[in-house]
């Protein structure tokens, strides 16, 4: 598939694009078709200069623009407002099928949660021994510095003999 999108040139926190026609898997500036168009954000007001029959012919032969390459050509009168609504209509089918999921996700967690009440004196148990295990740790953290200080260890290694 190919679609007509924004490669990004120019210096560092200083953009400027151009409006390309590039295969979808090609990286955003990486390999490219055609150069159709530039756009400089920075300049006031924004410059967008199209070549406006390269850009329809790629139209016409099914290149599909990007939500900010189809906002681009509606304002440089390319397009029209039906060609730029495309990409909200794709947006409100991502929308539709991202909330499908989350439903069925909300259905699920009910059976777990009835599972875990079945058994509160478990899960009562378990909490009350993670609790006691922090204080069991700190003594013993707390040992170990004070034996390393006095220098009294009872393996102490013997010094290594000389022959």
């Amino acid at each position: 598939m190919v679609k007509i999108r924004l490669r990004r040139v120019g210096a560092k926190k200083k953009p400027s694009y151009r409006l390309v026609v590039a295969d979808v898997r090609a990286p955003r500036d990486g390999a490219f078709i055609d150069v159709i168009g530039h756009y400089n954000p920075l300049t006031e007001p924004a410059t967008i200069v199209i070549d406006e029959e390269k850009a329809k012919s790629w139209l016409s032969q099914g290149a599909q623009p990007t939500a900010t390459a189809s906002r681009l050509l509606l304002k440089a009168g390319i397009t029209k407002k039906a060609k730029a609504a495309k990409p909200a209509k794709a947006r409100a089918a991502k929308k539709a099928a991202a909330a499908k999921p989350k439903a069925a996700a909300t259905e699920k967690p009910e059976p777990a949660k009835a599972a875990v009440t079945k058994k509160p004196k478990a899960v009562k148990a378990a909490k009350a021994a993670v609790a006691k295990k922090p204080k069991a740790a700190k003594a013993a953290v707390a040992k170990k510095p004070k034996a390393a200080k006095a220098g009294a260890t009872k393996k102490a290694k013997p010094a290594k003999e000389k022959s």
